[in-house]
């Protein structure tokens, strides 16, 4: 049987804490803790936090506030805003949170300012927008950019989508905004069909300027260019590139002033901060981009400078490790009562399983507690009339988080109104749900016989006690999508270092490459096929003779 966690000196009284906090309810919590959901509340940058209703005593909290301290959480938030190298497995430092840096600090690395660098790229991107945005960047027939063109995956796509979407008020009228993920040629194709060469500005984003699926669609891109007409020697004026390997880009056809950093200390699921995210000022301003990142900004400073007690990556975190690691909890869902975020449980998804999805330490044991959590999640209220009936209903714990906004940029008659009290109204149901006595009461006084109650009470029953967190913003605007989103990252980092986990790397994502690599060439080729895996030779060989391959 798996450990609760790392031998901290905490975990016997929080396994304790547990055991008392299986026989109690949400609602026996509130009545014996006054005032819980005021001292249960914390805010920062713009967001706050409802954690009352949990399944959580606040001498258990106490305790994880421990956790957090015996697990040197101090010692480790300080390494990485510092320019430490905690990324040990690959040798780099940790330094999102300097692209977004809005104040003095030096940050170094390798006794290096970084801070010079990240604001000359700044600047660069700044000068890319105004060019663009004033109609002077054009194509080979001298018309301007119409069709922007987001080429990349993982990091390179689903931040800058969950931004760009939660930025819908404040985007272009006269750009439109695509994305090249999938080396599916469905996904090259679709957008081929809707744009104009001759108005199409490419964005290749790849720090190796060698990812697969970002280097397919970028040559197909261009060959299609080409065909429509466009000269080769003009391509320069149709691609532009994220990417460390400069030689690799110029050869391709990219102008090297085109060309925009992004350095090693920079995590692809952390990127969307970086030039890699260029797409989010071209398609709105510069300025709202800056607004993005000084929210972020709010966020990493609240969470460098605040006690434990209030600060709201830890506190979101410890949450997180209570149900994961003495509830067993196997998922965790994030339900976005906003529809601009849709895209954003799908962020958190690479952000945090690509993170802590991890069985070994930083020194290389083999863990023997349960890590990372399943994220998944939608928007609301769809999910309403979907998945929340296993929420409400199944046999699982699944804690949730409920993120919504007080008011919209949209307002149409009651909209709001409704959504947010659906919001709140998921909130109360999962944590105290409709118990059987009041049902059968219920059912009594509408003259039910007893054997129809007996038979549809208990199926009619929402037990509750479903752990929820609410986080509430006032609008959603730039600052605040930057805080949310600076949050999570946070809450995985925290976790992470409980964990003993180095959540910046992800070793587990490039055996797929190296085998799909392999099966490539087998596919694409008569050499002779490996027989060590017979349903794997079948099936290339099924493949080979559709293709006329022999």
């Amino acid at each position: 049987m798996m450990k609760t966690l790392p031998s901290y000196d905490v975990v016997d009284a929080l396994t304790r804490h547990a055991d008392q906090t299986a026989e109690t309810t949400i609602k026996q919590l509130h009545q014996i803790e006054t005032d819980r959901a005021g001292r249960m509340t914390v805010s920062a940058a713009g967001l706050n936090l409802d954690f009352s209703r949990h399944l959580i005593s606040e001498s258990a909290l106490a305790d994880l506030i421990k956790l957090a301290e015996q697990a040197g959480l101090d010692q480790k938030r300080a390494a990485m805003f510092s320019g430490e190298k905690i990324n040990k497995s690959e040798d780099r430092a940790v330094l999102h949170t300097a692209l977004r840096n809005r104040g003095e600090r030096v940050v170094l690395v390798d006794g290096e300012d970084v801070m010079p660098g990240i604001r000359d790229t700044l600047g660069r991107l700044s000068g890319l927008c105004d060019t663009v945005h004033a109609g002077e960047w054009t194509g080979w027939t001298g018309k301007p950019v119409k069709h922007i063109v987001n080429i990349g995956i993982g990091g390179s796509y689903l931040g800058i989508k969950t931004a760009l979407d939660g930025l819908r008020p404040y985007q272009r009228k006269e750009l439109q905004a695509h994305y090249v993920v999938n080396v599916d040629p469905a996904d090259l194709a679709r957008t081929l069909d809707v744009i104009d060469p001759e108005t199409t500005l490419f964005i290749i984003c790849s720090k190796s300027f060698t990812t697969m699926e970002t280097r397919v669609n970028a040559e197909a891109a261009k060959a299609w260019m080409l065909e429509q007409g466009m000269p080769e020697a003009e391509s320069a004026r149709h691609f532009i590139a994220v990417s460390n390997n400069i030689a690799k880009a110029t050869a391709f056809g990219i102008a090297e002033a085109n060309i925009f950093p992004l350095w090693d200390w920079v995590g692809g699921r952390y990127s969307l901060w970086s030039a890699i995210g260029v797409l989010i000022p071209l398609m709105t301003s510069f300025a709202v981009f800056e607004r993005l990142l000084t929210g972020a900004f709010e966020m990493d400073e609240h969470f460098r400078t605040t006690s434990f007690e209030n600060n709201m990556p830890v506190i979101m975190a410890l949450l997180g490790i209570w149900y994961s690691n003495f509830f067993h909890a196997q998922s965790h869902g994030v339900l976005t009562y906003a529809s601009d975020l849709e895209a954003f449980p799908g962020h958190l998804q690479q952000m945090d399983m690509e993170s802590n999805g991890k069985r070994v330490t930083t020194d290389g044991k083999a863990v023997d507690w349960q890590t990372g959590p399943v994220i998944w999640g939608g928007v609301g209220t769809n999910g309403q009339h979907a998945y929340h009936q296993l929420l409400h209903q199944g046999t699982r714990l699944i804690p949730v988080d409920i993120v919504a906004a007080l008011t919209t940029h949209n307002p149409v008659a009651e909209h709001q109104d409704w959504l947010f009290a659906h919001a709140l109204a998921q909130g109360q149901a999962l944590a105290y749900g409709c118990q059987e006595e009041q049902i059968r009461a219920e059912m009594t006084a509408q003259g039910m016989t007893q054997e129809d109650i007996d038979t549809l009470a208990p199926q009619k029953a929402i037990p509750g006690n479903k752990p929820v967190s609410l986080l509430v913003m006032d609008k959603l605007e730039p600052e605040t999508l930057g805080a949310l989103v600076a949050l999570y990252e946070h809450k995985v980092f925290v976790q992470g270092a409980i964990w003993q986990l180095n959540s910046f790397d992800q070793f587990g994502v490039e055996l797929g490459k190296i085998l799909g690599d392999q099966i490539f060439d087998q596919l694409t080729s008569e050499q002779n096929i490996a027989e060590e895996d017979t349903g794997l030779s079948r099936w290339i060989q099924s493949y080979r003779q559709k293709h006329g391959r022999g």
